[in-house]
């Protein structure tokens, strides 16, 4: 079996070469065009389109077209980075170690930026070749409910409307279950569509995808208390300055890291339905929960 480490090594290289290659074939302004690599180049751990992969590799299902469903996936969380960094919204200055998108062209090019990472990734979605007529509906379908109102942004909404008011664990679950969870998740399910997986498998995948996008979110409120700018290419330290409802904030720090590999856990135990033994989604859920950045 590949190691995670190899397995990133050999696919990071080639998404990021796709993702290039989808910018510059967009007929559209080279300005805009630009604004919208700048922030989709910058690096990033791409997380998602990793874990299309890792989930056609535990199947043992290869796809023409896989790398290009992950790097749709990205393309959404970039928007999402994108706008989430604004003014009006967390108001970053940096991400992944460079200033953010508004930071270099401006609020209103940014903004048009993620609208177009965001409307070509659901073009890309319609024009797959080899995807089955039902298999590429259920991936749009998907897609428009992790990124849109019942997801992503629904749990922005939440997000902006709790700060600085006292809310619960369970009410703080929901918002990170739709602002990270859902598109983590979604690339899951994604691969799950592409391999033609039965509905068991489907449904431990989606509990892994639950579990595990909930343990990630966990450790980003970690991270912003016990990492430094330097190595998170963010500002660290926000979300305590902001009063933002944290799992540390509101479980303290050590009850946070328990929560966190509690998830983790169940995260691993849904996997062993469909495997007994351990492999790239086991690599990466470790990943996710000792990453320092």
């Amino acid at each position: 079996m590949i190691s995670f480490q190899k397995f990133t090594e050999h696919h990071v290289p080639k998404i990021d070469k796709h993702l290039s290659f989808q910018i510059n074939s967009i007929e559209a302004p080279s300005i805009l065009k630009e604004a919208m690599n700048y922030s989709v180049a910058a690096g990033g751990k791409r997380v998602r389109p990793l874990f299309l992969l890792a989930v056609l590799d535990i199947l043992k299902v290869e796809h023409c077209e896989a790398l290009t469903v992950g790097s749709i996936i990205e393309m959404v969380h970039t928007y999402s980075l994108i706008h989430d960094d604004l003014p009006s919204m967390d108001n970053d200055d940096y991400r992944r170690g460079q200033l953010t998108n508004h930071k270099v062209y401006g609020e209103a090019l940014a903004i048009l930026a993620g609208d177009g990472l965001l409307t070509y990734s659901f073009g890309e979605l319609s024009r797959l070749k080899t995807v089955p007529a039902e298999d590429k509906l259920d991936l749009i379908r998907l897609l428009s409910l992790a990124a849109g109102a019942e997801g992503m942004v629904g749990g922005q909404v939440l997000d902006i409307e709790s700060e600085r008011k006292l809310i619960s664990v369970k009410e703080l679950e929901t918002i990170h279950i739709n602002k990270t969870g859902a598109l983590l998740s979604y690339s899951i399910e994604a691969g799950a569509i592409l391999a033609s997986a039965d509905e068991k498998t489907k449904k431990s995948l989606t509990d892994f995808g639950y579990h595990i996008g909930l343990a990630f979110q966990i450790q980003d409120d970690i991270l912003d208390i016990e990492g430094t700018t330097e190595i998170l290419g963010k500002t660290a330290g926000k979300d305590v300055a902001s009063e933002k409802n944290t799992y540390p904030a509101l479980l303290t720090l050590d009850g946070a890291k328990s929560k966190r590999d509690w998830h983790y856990k169940l995260a691993i135990l849904s996997l062993r339905d469909i495997t007994k033994e351990p492999g790239l989604l086991d690599e990466m859920a470790t990943y996710i929960v000792n990453r320092n950045k």
